[in-house]
C-alpha cells in the first residue's frame, strides 16, 4: 500500500475552515461495540467503531433477503402478487411456535409475496422470511446461496448468509458496514420498495403488530430499516434518514437493551445530520492525486473521485483536516478511466471521518520495451512501498 500525505490539501482546507468560523469540536462516541455512520450519497464512513469486525447480525440478515426479493422482482421472475405456500418448515420454525418474530401465518396458507415482504420488514416475521426463501429458491439452503452471490455483486466484503432469517447459526456472519452496504444497495437500486420501511403497522391473520423500528415514531426523520436482536448478539438496528437533503445510513449492533438501542441510534443519526460541515474541495474530475503506473505508457495515472468530492468535516474540528491518498502499488497497466485505484482518508482530531473511493481519470496503455525496462530497474532499486 502506497501512502501520500497531501500536506497542501491540508492547508488549504484549515483555511476554508477558518472562513467558517467554526468552534471547538464536539466529539462522538457510542455505547454500542459496533457502529458504522455511511454517507449514502458517495458510500464515504463518517464513524466507524469496528465496523469491520464480524457480528452475529440477527434478523439484520433479512436485509439481505429483502435484496434478493427484491432483485428477483425487478427482473420479473417474480410478480408482487405471485403466493408462496406456507411449508411445515415456515409454519414450525418460524411461526408462532417457534417463539421467535411472526406474521402467525397459517400452515399449508398461500399468501401474496407483497404480504411476506411487508411482515419482513414491518413484523420481522421469520415465517414470512422462510416462506419466500422456499417460494423463491426451492429451499432455504439454496436461498441463502443466492444471498451469497448476490452480496459479492454488490461488494460485500465479509458476509456469509446460511438462512433467510438471521436466526443464530455459527457460519453465519456479516459486519456494521457490510450491513450499511446492504441498506446503500436497497435505497439505490428499489426506490418503489424502500417505502415500505416507513411504514408504521401491518395486519395479519387479524393480528395487527407495530414497526419494530421505534425511531419511526419520534421525529427525527428516520424511514428505515431494520431492527435485530439475539440473546448472543444483543440489540442492534440499520437506520437511515434524509432529513436535511443528505441521506445517512447508520449501524449498531450489541446494545444491551431496545431503550439503549434507541437512544444510541438517536444520538448517531443525530450527529450525523447537525455535527457536520459540508466543504467543497475537489469539483468533478479534478485530479487528488497521481498514482505510480509500472510498465505504463504514461508514468502515472491521475486519481479523481466519482463526481466531486465533498468533505463533511466535524463543527469545530481541531486538528483537522489532515488527508492522505492510499492506493495498492504497483498498479499495473492497461488502467481503464474509472477504475477503483485507492482511496482518500481524512482525519480529525486523531479519528477517522470520512473514506472516499479514487478512481483512474485516464485510461494508461501499457507502455513499450524502453518504459518496461526503466521502471523494472526503479523496483530493483526503490521497491514499491
Amino acid at each position: 500500500m502506497r501512502t501520500f500525505d497531501h500536506k497542501l490539501f491540508g492547508l488549504i482546507l484549515l483555511a476554508l475552515l477558518a472562513l467558517l468560523g467554526v468552534a471547538r469540536a464536539q466529539e462522538f462516541d457510542t455505547k454500542a461495540p459496533f457502529a458504522v455512520l455511511m454517507d449514502y450519497e458517495s458510500g464515504t464512513v463518517l464513524f466507524n467503531k469496528n465496523a469491520d469486525e464480524r457480528l452475529e447480525p440477527a434478523s439484520m440478515a433479512k436485509l439481505m433477503t429483502l435484496a434478493v426479493v427484491f432483485d428477483q422482482m425487478q427482473q420479473k421472475k417474480l410478480q408482487p402478487t405471485d403466493e408462496f405456500f406456507i411449508s411445515e418448515h415456515a409454519w414450525r420454525d418460524g411461526g408462532a411456535a417457534s417463539g421467535g418474530s411472526t406474521m402467525f401465518a397459517e400452515l399449508n396458507s398461500r399468501i401474496p409475496v407483497m404480504d411476506l415482504v411487508r411482515s419482513v420488514i414491518i413484523q420481522s416475521g421469520n415465517d414470512a422470511a422462510i416462506a419466500l426463501a422456499e417460494g423463491i429458491a426451492g429451499t432455504e439452503v439454496s436461498f441463502a446461496q443466492m444471498m451469497n452471490r448476490l452480496g459479492q455483486e454488490i461488494g460485500l466484503t465479509s458476509s456469509y448468509f446460511v438462512n433467510a432469517t438471521g436466526l443464530p447459526d455459527p457460519d453465519q456472519y456479516s459486519t456494521a458496514r457490510d450491513l450499511a452496504t446492504i441498506a446503500r444497495f436497497i435505497i439505490a437500486q428499489f426506490p418503489d420498495c424502500y417505502p415500505i420501511f416507513a411504514e408504521k403497522e401491518f395486519t395479519w391473520n387479524k393480528i395487527r403488530q407495530l414497526n419494530r423500528n421505534s425511531l419511526l415514531e419520534i421525529g427525527i426523520g428516520v424511514d428505515g430499516l431494520k431492527t435485530g436482536h439475539t440473546e448472543a448478539a444483543g440489540y442492534g438496528e440499520v437506520i437511515s434518514t434524509a432529513t436535511t437533503g443528505r441521506r445517512l445510513i447508520g449501524v449498531l449492533h450489541g446494545l444491551k437493551s431496545m431503550n439503549e438501542r434507541t437512544e444510541e441510534a438517536r444520538k448517531l443519526i443525530t450527529w450525523g445530520t447537525r455535527g457536520f460541515e459540508l466543504v467543497p474541495v475537489y469539483p468533478e474530475g479534478k485530479t487528488v492525486a497521481n498514482a505510480s503506473v509500472y510498465g505504463g505508457a504514461s508514468e502515472t495515472v491521475p486519481l479523481v473521485g466519482k463526481g466531486s468530492i465533498d468533505l463533511f468535516l466535524p463543527k469545530g474540528a481541531q486538528n483537522c483536516p489532515q488527508a492522505v491518498v492510499t492506493y495498492n502499488a504497483p498498479i499495473l497497466p492497461p488502467v481503464r478511466k474509472g477504475d477503483p485505484l485507492g482511496q482518500l482518508q481524512v482525519s480529525c482530531n486523531g479519528l477517522v471521518v470520512q473514506v472516499t473511493p479514487l478512481y483512474a481519470g485516464e485510461d494508461v496503455a501499457e507502455g513499450d520495451i524502453v518504459r518496461k525496462a526503466t521502471d523494472a530497474l526503479k523496483e530493483l532499486a526503490l521497491g514499491w512501498l
